[in-house]
């Protein structure tokens, strides 16, 4: 099963060195048992657009879509034998980066 873990803040590039150094651990301990697909950090909502073509006008808005003080700024991509493994691996994820994490499952697997 695959699932996306997103990290949950408040600010743009706001890991520590023993943050990332935690983070640099934990995904290496995914590639070794098999769980990495995929990792990134990602651009603030200040830098985000949202995009609407369905009926052909090609409108673009810059700013995210949600209005709020957190926002998601990096995730992972991961593969898990079950929804209970999948819930070890964020918890041990918001550990490493001292942030709340968001779990969902891939649809359709």
């Amino acid at each position: 099963m695959r699932f996306v873990i997103f990290v949950i803040d408040d600010q743009t590039n706001s890991g520590t060195s023993n943050e990332m150094a935690a983070i640099d651990a934990f995904n290496e301990g995914l590639q070794q048992n098999g769980n990495w697909i995929y990792a990134a950090g990602i651009a603030a909502p200040k830098n985000a657009f949202v995009i609407d073509n369905t009926e052909g006008e090609e409108k673009i808005e810059a700013g995210s879509l949600f209005d709020t003080n957190q926002f998601y700024s990096g995730f992972w991509l991961v593969n898990a034998e079950s929804i209970e493994q999948a819930k070890q691996l964020a918890m041990a994820g918001s550990k490493a980066c001292n942030r709340r994490v968001e779990l969902r499952a891939f649809l359709g697997q």
